[in-house]
Protein backbone atom coordinates (compact mmCIF):
# COMPACT_ATOMS: atom_id res chain seq x y z
CA UNK A 1 0.00 0.00 0.00
CA UNK A 2 0.94 3.37 -0.29
CA UNK A 3 0.77 6.27 2.09
CA UNK A 4 1.95 9.48 3.16
CA UNK A 5 2.12 10.85 6.73
CA UNK A 6 -0.49 13.40 7.83
CA UNK A 7 1.92 15.25 10.34
CA UNK A 8 5.50 13.49 11.11
CA UNK A 9 7.03 15.08 14.33
CA UNK A 10 9.96 14.96 11.51
CA UNK A 11 11.63 17.35 9.64
CA UNK A 12 11.53 16.17 5.82
CA UNK A 13 11.65 17.24 2.32
CA UNK A 14 8.83 15.73 0.71
CA UNK A 15 5.87 17.45 -0.85
CA UNK A 16 2.84 17.47 1.87
CA UNK A 17 -0.57 17.70 0.74
CA UNK A 18 -3.05 17.96 3.00
CA UNK A 19 -4.94 15.09 4.34
CA UNK A 20 -8.24 15.32 3.08
CA UNK A 21 -11.26 15.97 5.45
CA UNK A 22 -14.12 13.80 5.05
CA UNK A 23 -16.44 16.46 3.15
CA UNK A 24 -13.38 17.14 0.50
CA UNK A 25 -14.77 18.21 -2.67
CA UNK A 26 -12.81 18.23 -5.62
CA UNK A 27 -12.49 7.57 6.76
CA UNK A 28 -4.50 -32.33 41.86
CA UNK A 29 -7.37 -34.21 43.48
CA UNK A 30 -7.89 -34.29 47.10
CA UNK A 31 -6.30 -36.85 49.07
CA UNK A 32 -8.53 -38.86 51.08
CA UNK A 33 -8.91 -38.13 54.87
CA UNK A 34 -7.03 -40.14 57.12
CA UNK A 35 -9.51 -43.45 58.43
CA UNK A 36 -10.26 -42.46 62.14
CA UNK A 37 -9.25 -46.09 64.50
CA UNK A 38 -12.03 -47.53 65.69
CA UNK A 39 -12.49 -47.25 69.39
CA UNK A 40 -12.32 -50.17 71.81
CA UNK A 41 -14.87 -50.45 74.32
CA UNK A 42 -12.69 -49.99 77.41
CA UNK A 43 -15.63 -51.84 79.73
CA UNK A 44 -14.81 -54.99 78.16
CA UNK A 45 -12.93 -58.12 79.66
CA UNK A 46 -9.16 -57.67 78.62
CA UNK A 47 -8.90 -61.26 76.35
CA UNK A 48 -7.13 -64.46 76.78
CA UNK A 49 -3.19 -64.27 76.41
CA UNK A 50 -3.36 -66.37 73.60
CA UNK A 51 0.16 -66.70 70.86
CA UNK A 52 0.07 -64.28 68.54
CA UNK A 53 -1.17 -64.82 65.07
CA UNK A 54 0.01 -63.67 62.04
CA UNK A 55 -0.50 -60.04 61.01
CA UNK A 56 -3.19 -60.40 58.24
CA UNK A 57 -1.94 -58.40 55.49
CA UNK A 58 -3.13 -55.00 55.19
CA UNK A 59 -4.79 -53.33 52.26
CA UNK A 60 -3.05 -52.10 49.79
CA UNK A 61 -3.60 -48.29 49.71
CA UNK A 62 -5.70 -46.68 47.47
CA UNK A 63 -3.97 -45.00 44.38
CA UNK A 64 -4.11 -41.39 44.25
CA UNK A 65 -6.21 -39.72 41.31
CA UNK A 66 -4.03 -39.29 38.35
CA UNK A 67 -4.69 -36.32 36.16
CA UNK A 68 -5.19 -37.02 32.62
CA UNK A 69 -2.68 -36.24 30.50
CA UNK A 70 -3.65 -33.10 28.70
CA UNK A 71 -5.08 -33.38 25.24
CA UNK A 72 -2.32 -32.65 22.33
CA UNK A 73 -2.64 -28.90 21.17
CA UNK A 74 -4.89 -29.32 17.07
CA UNK A 75 -1.98 -28.41 14.74
CA UNK A 76 -3.19 -25.22 12.34
CA UNK A 77 -3.78 -26.13 8.69
CA UNK A 78 -1.61 -24.08 6.90
CA UNK A 79 -3.64 -21.64 4.51
CA UNK A 80 -0.90 -19.72 2.62
CA UNK A 81 2.82 -20.21 1.66
CA UNK A 82 5.44 -17.10 1.32
CA UNK A 83 6.60 -16.50 -1.94
CA UNK A 84 9.24 -18.14 -3.25
CA UNK A 85 11.42 -16.64 -5.58
CA UNK A 86 14.29 -14.26 -3.95
CA UNK A 87 14.41 -10.72 -4.98
CA UNK A 88 17.39 -8.08 -5.30
CA UNK A 89 16.02 -4.86 -4.11
CA UNK A 90 16.32 -1.12 -5.56
CA UNK A 91 14.97 2.35 -4.05
CA UNK A 92 14.64 5.31 -5.52
CA UNK A 93 13.44 8.47 -4.03
CA UNK A 94 13.46 11.47 -0.97
CA UNK A 95 13.60 10.43 2.48
CA UNK A 96 15.42 12.41 4.78
CA UNK A 97 15.10 9.99 7.85
CA UNK A 98 15.90 6.84 6.66
CA UNK A 99 12.35 6.32 4.52
CA UNK A 100 14.57 4.63 1.91
CA UNK A 101 16.30 1.79 3.83
CA UNK A 102 19.51 2.43 2.29
CA UNK A 103 21.66 3.04 5.57
CA UNK A 104 22.89 6.03 7.45
CA UNK A 105 25.26 7.90 5.44
CA UNK A 106 23.82 11.24 3.96
CA UNK A 107 23.98 10.24 0.35
CA UNK A 108 20.99 7.57 1.24
CA UNK A 109 18.49 10.30 2.02
CA UNK A 110 17.85 10.90 -2.04
CA UNK A 111 18.25 8.58 -4.31
CA UNK A 112 17.75 9.96 -8.11
CA UNK A 113 17.80 6.29 -9.73
CA UNK A 114 16.89 2.93 -8.64
CA UNK A 115 20.03 1.88 -6.27
CA UNK A 116 20.30 -1.96 -5.17
CA UNK A 117 19.65 -2.24 -1.46
CA UNK A 118 23.07 -3.55 -0.07
CA UNK A 119 21.62 -4.65 3.40
CA UNK A 120 18.95 -7.31 1.41
CA UNK A 121 21.49 -9.36 -0.16
CA UNK A 122 19.88 -11.98 -2.75
CA UNK A 123 21.50 -14.45 -1.15
CA UNK A 124 21.38 -14.18 2.42
CA UNK A 125 18.48 -12.36 3.12
CA UNK A 126 15.80 -13.16 0.49
CA UNK A 127 13.06 -10.95 0.01
CA UNK A 128 10.43 -12.10 -1.99
CA UNK A 129 7.90 -8.87 -1.50
CA UNK A 130 8.02 -5.81 -0.38
CA UNK A 131 5.36 -3.28 1.33
CA UNK A 132 5.83 0.24 1.68
CA UNK A 133 3.67 2.91 3.74
CA UNK A 134 4.07 6.53 4.28
CA UNK A 135 7.60 7.11 5.56
CA UNK A 136 8.50 3.31 6.28
CA UNK A 137 9.04 0.04 4.55
CA UNK A 138 8.57 -3.63 4.94
CA UNK A 139 10.17 -6.71 3.24
CA UNK A 140 9.20 -10.48 3.36
CA UNK A 141 11.79 -12.63 3.07
CA UNK A 142 11.61 -16.54 1.41
CA UNK A 143 11.53 -18.12 4.93
CA UNK A 144 8.49 -16.43 6.47
CA UNK A 145 10.43 -13.65 8.41
CA UNK A 146 9.44 -9.52 8.13
CA UNK A 147 12.50 -6.29 8.00
CA UNK A 148 11.67 -2.78 8.93
CA UNK A 149 13.29 0.63 7.90
CA UNK A 150 12.05 3.67 8.09
CA UNK A 151 10.51 6.68 10.30
CA UNK A 152 9.50 5.15 13.71
CA UNK A 153 8.39 7.76 15.49
CA UNK A 154 4.97 6.16 15.43
CA UNK A 155 6.07 2.48 16.12
CA UNK A 156 5.82 1.69 12.46
CA UNK A 157 9.02 -0.88 12.48
CA UNK A 158 7.79 -2.62 15.31
CA UNK A 159 11.26 -2.80 17.02
CA UNK A 160 13.13 -0.37 19.34
CA UNK A 161 15.24 1.80 17.24
CA UNK A 162 16.47 3.81 19.84
CA UNK A 163 20.57 4.30 20.83
CA UNK A 164 22.21 6.05 18.39
CA UNK A 165 23.27 9.24 17.88
CA UNK A 166 23.50 11.11 14.73
CA UNK A 167 27.08 11.78 13.49
CA UNK A 168 28.45 14.63 11.36
CA UNK A 169 29.44 13.28 7.70
CA UNK A 170 32.53 15.34 8.29
CA UNK A 171 34.23 14.94 11.78
CA UNK A 172 36.38 18.38 11.32
CA UNK A 173 36.69 21.48 14.48
CA UNK A 174 33.01 23.29 14.63
CA UNK A 175 32.96 26.06 11.65
CA UNK A 176 30.30 28.23 10.76
CA UNK A 177 29.63 26.01 8.08
CA UNK A 178 29.31 23.13 9.93
CA UNK A 179 25.31 23.93 9.68
CA UNK A 180 25.83 22.74 5.91
CA UNK A 181 27.28 19.23 7.01
CA UNK A 182 24.57 17.13 7.13
CA UNK A 183 24.47 14.31 9.72
CA UNK A 184 24.17 10.71 9.52
CA UNK A 185 20.73 8.71 10.07
CA UNK A 186 19.65 6.79 12.73
CA UNK A 187 21.45 3.79 11.94
CA UNK A 188 18.32 1.24 13.15
CA UNK A 189 15.88 3.20 11.30
CA UNK A 190 17.99 3.71 7.70
CA UNK A 191 18.82 0.36 7.83
CA UNK A 192 16.53 -2.98 7.50
CA UNK A 193 16.33 -5.27 10.45
CA UNK A 194 14.91 -7.92 11.80
CA UNK A 195 11.23 -7.30 13.70
CA UNK A 196 10.87 -10.02 16.29
CA UNK A 197 7.72 -11.44 16.53
CA UNK A 198 6.15 -12.52 20.57
CA UNK A 199 6.20 -16.33 19.56
CA UNK A 200 7.29 -18.44 16.69
CA UNK A 201 5.76 -17.86 13.16
CA UNK A 202 6.28 -17.82 9.58
CA UNK A 203 4.71 -14.84 8.02
CA UNK A 204 3.13 -15.14 4.50
CA UNK A 205 1.63 -11.76 3.85
CA UNK A 206 2.78 -7.82 4.46
CA UNK A 207 0.98 -4.67 4.01
CA UNK A 208 1.96 -1.01 5.25
CA UNK A 209 0.10 1.92 5.74
CA UNK A 210 1.00 5.42 7.35
CA UNK A 211 1.93 4.62 10.98
CA UNK A 212 0.22 1.06 10.94
CA UNK A 213 2.06 -2.43 9.92
CA UNK A 214 0.45 -5.56 9.21
CA UNK A 215 1.71 -8.99 9.11
CA UNK A 216 -0.24 -12.66 8.72
CA UNK A 217 0.95 -16.11 9.03
CA UNK A 218 1.03 -19.48 7.04
CA UNK A 219 -1.94 -20.43 9.90
CA UNK A 220 -4.17 -16.75 8.99
CA UNK A 221 -3.50 -15.43 12.63
CA UNK A 222 -2.92 -11.68 12.29
CA UNK A 223 -0.43 -9.61 13.67
CA UNK A 224 -0.18 -5.87 14.18
CA UNK A 225 1.89 -2.60 15.26
CA UNK A 226 2.02 0.89 15.43
CA UNK A 227 -1.14 3.11 15.23
CA UNK A 228 -3.83 4.73 13.14
CA UNK A 229 -4.06 8.42 12.45
CA UNK A 230 -7.36 10.50 12.22
CA UNK A 231 -7.70 14.10 10.96
CA UNK A 232 -6.79 15.76 13.99
CA UNK A 233 -3.61 13.36 15.22
CA UNK A 234 -3.36 9.99 16.73
CA UNK A 235 -6.35 7.92 17.03
CA UNK A 236 -5.16 4.39 18.31
CA UNK A 237 -3.72 1.17 17.68
CA UNK A 238 -7.01 -0.07 19.63
CA UNK A 239 -9.60 1.04 21.98
CA UNK A 240 -6.73 0.58 24.72
CA UNK A 241 -3.36 1.10 23.54
CA UNK A 242 -2.95 4.44 21.79
CA UNK A 243 0.27 2.83 19.85
CA UNK A 244 1.66 -0.63 20.27
CA UNK A 245 5.74 -0.67 20.04
CA UNK A 246 6.33 -3.92 18.74
CA UNK A 247 4.48 -7.10 17.02
CA UNK A 248 1.08 -8.38 18.56
CA UNK A 249 -1.55 -10.88 17.16
CA UNK A 250 -5.51 -9.09 16.78
CA UNK A 251 -7.76 -11.14 18.11
CA UNK A 252 -10.92 -12.47 16.93
CA UNK A 253 -9.23 -12.66 13.48
CA UNK A 254 -8.92 -16.25 12.13
CA UNK A 255 -8.35 -18.18 8.50
CA UNK A 256 -7.27 -14.68 7.32
CA UNK A 257 -5.55 -14.80 3.99
CA UNK A 258 -4.67 -11.60 2.44
CA UNK A 259 -4.29 -8.53 3.40
CA UNK A 260 -4.34 -4.36 2.23
CA UNK A 261 -3.23 -1.07 4.07
CA UNK A 262 -4.75 2.29 3.48
CA UNK A 263 -3.22 5.34 4.84
CA UNK A 264 -4.89 4.75 8.07
CA UNK A 265 -7.14 1.88 7.53
CA UNK A 266 -6.58 -2.16 7.10
CA UNK A 267 -8.31 -5.03 5.37
CA UNK A 268 -8.33 -8.70 5.76
CA UNK A 269 -9.56 -11.21 3.65
CA UNK A 270 -10.50 -14.89 5.32
CA UNK A 271 -11.22 -17.94 3.30
CA UNK A 272 -14.43 -17.89 3.09
CA UNK A 273 -14.51 -14.79 1.21
CA UNK A 274 -15.34 -12.37 3.67
CA UNK A 275 -13.85 -8.92 4.50
CA UNK A 276 -12.78 -7.16 7.58
CA UNK A 277 -12.21 -3.60 8.06
CA UNK A 278 -10.69 -1.52 10.88
CA UNK A 279 -8.85 1.88 11.23
CA UNK A 280 -9.80 5.18 10.79
CA UNK A 281 -13.08 5.85 8.80
CA UNK A 282 -13.65 9.46 8.57
CA UNK A 283 -13.60 9.20 5.13
CA UNK A 284 -15.98 6.26 4.95
CA UNK A 285 -12.35 3.72 3.77
CA UNK A 286 -14.20 0.86 6.26
CA UNK A 287 -17.32 0.51 4.02
CA UNK A 288 -19.80 1.08 6.92
CA UNK A 289 -20.68 4.34 8.65
CA UNK A 290 -18.51 5.23 11.95
CA UNK A 291 -19.86 7.85 14.40
CA UNK A 292 -17.22 10.49 15.01
CA UNK A 293 -18.29 10.90 18.63
CA UNK A 294 -18.01 7.17 19.16
CA UNK A 295 -15.22 6.69 16.33
CA UNK A 296 -12.53 4.83 18.06
CA UNK A 297 -15.32 1.65 18.00
CA UNK A 298 -13.95 1.44 14.48
CA UNK A 299 -10.87 0.12 15.94
CA UNK A 300 -12.20 -3.43 16.05
CA UNK A 301 -12.42 -4.97 12.90
CA UNK A 302 -15.83 -5.50 11.60
CA UNK A 303 -17.08 -7.75 8.50
CA UNK A 304 -18.38 -5.77 5.39
CA UNK A 305 -21.23 -6.63 3.76
CA UNK A 306 -21.52 -6.54 0.23
CA UNK A 307 -24.53 -6.92 -2.27
CA UNK A 308 -26.22 -10.02 -2.39
CA UNK A 309 -24.08 -11.78 -0.22
CA UNK A 310 -21.48 -11.88 -2.31
CA UNK A 311 -17.54 -12.92 -1.91
CA UNK A 312 -14.60 -11.55 -2.46
CA UNK A 313 -11.63 -12.95 -3.63
CA UNK A 314 -8.75 -10.21 -3.35
CA UNK A 315 -8.91 -6.87 -1.48
CA UNK A 316 -6.79 -4.04 -2.53
CA UNK A 317 -6.47 -0.20 -0.77
CA UNK A 318 -5.92 3.25 -2.16
CA UNK A 319 -4.59 5.71 0.97
CA UNK A 320 -8.44 6.49 1.75
CA UNK A 321 -9.87 4.82 -0.78
CA UNK A 322 -10.58 0.36 -0.68
CA UNK A 323 -11.44 -1.98 -3.69
CA UNK A 324 -12.85 -5.79 -3.69
CA UNK A 325 -12.52 -8.32 -6.93
CA UNK A 326 -15.56 -10.76 -5.72
CA UNK A 327 -15.95 -14.71 -6.91
CA UNK A 328 -17.39 -13.72 -9.56
CA UNK A 329 -14.99 -10.84 -10.61
CA UNK A 330 -16.62 -7.94 -10.35
CA UNK A 331 -15.08 -4.76 -8.76
CA UNK A 332 -16.29 -3.29 -5.60
CA UNK A 333 -15.12 0.26 -4.20
CA UNK A 334 -15.58 2.43 -1.36
CA UNK A 335 -13.88 5.13 0.51
CA UNK A 336 -12.87 8.90 -0.54
CA UNK A 337 -14.21 9.83 -4.29
CA UNK A 338 -13.79 13.07 -4.39
CA UNK A 339 -11.53 12.98 -7.57
CA UNK A 340 -13.63 9.59 -8.64
CA UNK A 341 -11.05 7.75 -7.77
CA UNK A 342 -12.92 4.51 -6.93
CA UNK A 343 -14.02 4.37 -10.45
CA UNK A 344 -18.14 5.42 -9.71
CA UNK A 345 -19.09 8.72 -11.22
CA UNK A 346 -21.94 10.30 -12.38
CA UNK A 347 -22.07 13.76 -14.08
CA UNK A 348 -25.44 14.66 -12.90
CA UNK A 349 -25.08 13.66 -9.26
CA UNK A 350 -21.32 13.92 -8.28
CA UNK A 351 -22.05 15.95 -5.34
CA UNK A 352 -23.30 13.19 -3.45
CA UNK A 353 -20.80 10.48 -4.56
CA UNK A 354 -17.79 12.40 -2.75
CA UNK A 355 -17.58 9.62 -0.81
CA UNK A 356 -18.82 6.03 -1.07
CA UNK A 357 -20.22 5.09 2.36
CA UNK A 358 -20.66 1.32 1.67
CA UNK A 359 -19.15 -1.39 -1.13
CA UNK A 360 -20.49 -0.42 -4.84
CA UNK A 361 -20.14 -1.97 -7.92
CA UNK A 362 -17.65 -0.06 -10.32
CA UNK A 363 -19.53 -0.70 -12.89
CA UNK A 364 -16.98 1.19 -15.30
CA UNK A 365 -14.77 -1.76 -15.26
CA UNK A 366 -17.46 -4.11 -15.43
CA UNK A 367 -16.16 -4.80 -18.93
CA UNK A 368 -12.64 -5.76 -18.34
CA UNK A 369 -11.24 -9.05 -16.05
CA UNK A 370 -9.49 -7.18 -13.27
CA UNK A 371 -6.85 -9.13 -11.44
CA UNK A 372 -5.17 -6.35 -10.13
CA UNK A 373 -5.72 -2.42 -8.43
CA UNK A 374 -4.14 -0.18 -6.45
CA UNK A 375 -4.67 3.42 -5.51
CA UNK A 376 -3.77 6.33 -4.46
CA UNK A 377 -4.68 9.36 -2.56
CA UNK A 378 -6.48 10.97 -5.65
CA UNK A 379 -5.87 8.17 -8.11
CA UNK A 380 -6.20 4.70 -9.26
CA UNK A 381 -5.15 2.03 -11.72
CA UNK A 382 -5.85 -1.42 -12.68
CA UNK A 383 -4.71 -4.36 -14.65
CA UNK A 384 -6.70 -6.67 -16.87
CA UNK A 385 -6.19 -10.27 -17.13
CA UNK A 386 -4.70 -9.84 -20.70
CA UNK A 387 -2.00 -7.20 -19.20
CA UNK A 388 -3.59 -3.68 -20.16
CA UNK A 389 -3.24 -1.06 -17.45
CA UNK A 390 -6.05 1.65 -17.03
CA UNK A 391 -5.79 4.82 -14.74
CA UNK A 392 -8.65 7.32 -13.59
CA UNK A 393 -8.86 9.91 -10.79
CA UNK A 394 -7.23 13.17 -10.25
CA UNK A 395 -4.84 14.01 -13.05
CA UNK A 396 -3.66 17.44 -12.28
CA UNK A 397 0.28 15.96 -11.80
CA UNK A 398 0.02 13.70 -14.54
CA UNK A 399 -1.01 11.20 -11.91
CA UNK A 400 -3.54 8.71 -14.36
CA UNK A 401 -0.28 9.28 -17.33
CA UNK A 402 -2.70 10.28 -20.48
CA UNK A 403 -2.58 13.39 -21.97
CA UNK A 404 -6.27 15.24 -21.37
CA UNK A 405 -6.54 16.72 -25.01
CA UNK A 406 -6.03 13.09 -26.66
CA UNK A 407 -9.28 11.77 -24.30
CA UNK A 408 -12.75 12.46 -25.50
CA UNK A 409 -14.01 15.69 -23.55
CA UNK A 410 -16.86 14.12 -21.53
CA UNK A 411 -14.12 11.74 -19.70
CA UNK A 412 -12.10 14.76 -18.16
CA UNK A 413 -13.09 17.13 -15.80
CA UNK A 414 -11.25 20.81 -16.01
CA UNK A 415 -10.83 23.86 -13.61
CA UNK A 416 -11.86 27.45 -14.41
CA UNK A 417 -8.52 28.08 -15.81
CA UNK A 418 -9.25 25.38 -18.35
CA UNK A 419 -6.52 22.55 -16.47
CA UNK A 420 -6.99 19.07 -16.68
CA UNK A 421 -8.58 17.82 -13.11
CA UNK A 422 -9.78 14.60 -13.52
CA UNK A 423 -10.33 11.59 -15.37
CA UNK A 424 -13.76 10.07 -14.61
CA UNK A 425 -13.47 7.33 -16.76
CA UNK A 426 -11.11 4.09 -16.64
CA UNK A 427 -8.43 4.82 -19.47
CA UNK A 428 -5.83 2.52 -20.79
CA UNK A 429 -2.43 4.24 -20.97
CA UNK A 430 0.67 3.27 -23.22
CA UNK A 431 0.51 0.20 -25.98
CA UNK A 432 2.07 -1.88 -23.35
CA UNK A 433 1.11 -5.15 -21.71
CA UNK A 434 2.06 -4.62 -17.95
CA UNK A 435 2.13 -7.52 -14.60
CA UNK A 436 2.60 -5.27 -11.61
CA UNK A 437 1.59 -2.04 -10.89
CA UNK A 438 1.87 0.26 -7.65
CA UNK A 439 0.50 3.53 -7.22
CA UNK A 440 2.37 6.55 -5.00
CA UNK A 441 0.21 9.99 -3.43
CA UNK A 442 0.80 11.06 -6.60
CA UNK A 443 2.87 8.64 -9.04
CA UNK A 444 3.05 5.47 -10.08
CA UNK A 445 5.70 2.80 -11.16
CA UNK A 446 4.81 -0.10 -13.30
CA UNK A 447 6.64 -3.47 -14.65
CA UNK A 448 5.73 -4.54 -18.09
CA UNK A 449 5.84 -8.32 -19.22
CA UNK A 450 9.06 -8.50 -20.09
CA UNK A 451 10.05 -7.26 -16.63
CA UNK A 452 10.91 -3.81 -17.55
CA UNK A 453 10.07 -0.45 -15.02
CA UNK A 454 8.06 2.11 -16.09
CA UNK A 455 6.94 5.73 -14.32
CA UNK A 456 4.69 8.72 -14.55
CA UNK A 457 3.13 10.93 -12.40
CA UNK A 458 4.55 13.35 -9.63
CA UNK A 459 8.43 13.35 -9.57
CA UNK A 460 10.26 16.20 -8.30
CA UNK A 461 11.03 13.97 -5.26
CA UNK A 462 12.55 11.25 -7.68
CA UNK A 463 9.87 8.57 -6.70
CA UNK A 464 9.82 7.92 -10.43
CA UNK A 465 13.31 6.85 -10.62
CA UNK A 466 14.01 8.76 -13.99
CA UNK A 467 16.75 10.77 -12.50
CA UNK A 468 17.54 14.74 -13.05
CA UNK A 469 15.84 17.19 -13.74
CA UNK A 470 13.48 16.32 -11.09
CA UNK A 471 10.13 16.85 -13.11
CA UNK A 472 6.42 15.02 -13.54
CA UNK A 473 6.61 12.25 -16.05
CA UNK A 474 3.97 13.24 -17.90
CA UNK A 475 2.89 9.41 -19.92
CA UNK A 476 4.32 5.78 -19.13
CA UNK A 477 8.20 6.07 -19.36
CA UNK A 478 10.63 3.64 -19.11
CA UNK A 479 12.96 3.60 -15.82
CA UNK A 480 16.60 2.85 -17.75
CA UNK A 481 19.42 3.11 -15.75
CA UNK A 482 22.82 0.58 -15.07
CA UNK A 483 21.79 -0.61 -11.73
CA UNK A 484 18.70 -2.38 -13.18
CA UNK A 485 19.46 -2.92 -16.77
CA UNK A 486 20.36 -6.38 -16.42
CA UNK A 487 16.97 -7.78 -13.97
CA UNK A 488 14.00 -8.91 -14.53
CA UNK A 489 11.95 -7.00 -12.67
CA UNK A 490 8.65 -8.67 -10.91
CA UNK A 491 7.72 -6.72 -7.88
CA UNK A 492 6.92 -3.06 -7.13
CA UNK A 493 5.73 -0.85 -3.78
CA UNK A 494 5.30 2.48 -3.78
CA UNK A 495 5.37 5.01 -0.74
CA UNK A 496 4.98 8.45 0.21
CA UNK A 497 7.60 10.31 -1.92
CA UNK A 498 10.20 6.97 -2.66
CA UNK A 499 9.15 3.95 -4.41
CA UNK A 500 10.62 0.11 -5.15
CA UNK A 501 11.16 -2.60 -7.25
CA UNK A 502 12.55 -6.20 -6.84
CA UNK A 503 13.76 -8.25 -9.69
CA UNK A 504 15.95 -11.38 -10.25
CA UNK A 505 19.07 -11.62 -12.25
CA UNK A 506 18.11 -11.95 -16.52
CA UNK A 507 19.12 -14.85 -18.59
CA UNK A 508 22.38 -13.72 -19.89
CA UNK A 509 21.25 -14.59 -23.38
CA UNK A 510 19.01 -11.50 -22.56
CA UNK A 511 21.33 -8.84 -20.85
CA UNK A 512 21.38 -6.34 -23.60
CA UNK A 513 20.42 -3.65 -22.80
CA UNK A 514 22.16 -0.68 -22.66
CA UNK A 515 21.86 1.49 -19.50
CA UNK A 516 22.37 5.16 -18.69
Amino acid sequence: MTATRAASTRKTAAKKIAEPKPEEPVVVAKRPGKRARKAEDDEAPAPKKVRAAAAAPKAAPKAKPVAKAAAPKKEEKILTEPPKERLSIFTFGTGENGDLGLGPLPNAKEVKRPRLNPFLPIDKVGVVEVALGGMHGLVLTHDGKVYSWGVNDMCALGRDTSGDEKTREVGAESSDEDDDIEEHMNKFESTPMLVTFPTPVTITRIAAGDSISIAVTNTGRVYGWGTFRAADGILGFTESTRVQPTPIELPGLTNIIDVACGNDHVLVLDTKGTVYAWGNGQQNQLGRRVVERTRTNALTPRALTFPHRLKVSRIFSGQYHSFAITTDGAVYAWGLNGYAQTGIYEADDSESLQTIHTPQLVASLSQYEITHLAGGQHHSLAITKSGDLLTWGRMDAHQVGVIGKDLPQEHVIRDVAGKDRILTTPTKVADVKFRAADCGIDHCVAIDEHGQAWSWGFGTQYQVGQGPPARDVEVPTMIVNTATKDVDMKVVSCGGNFSTLGGVPKPLEANGVDGA
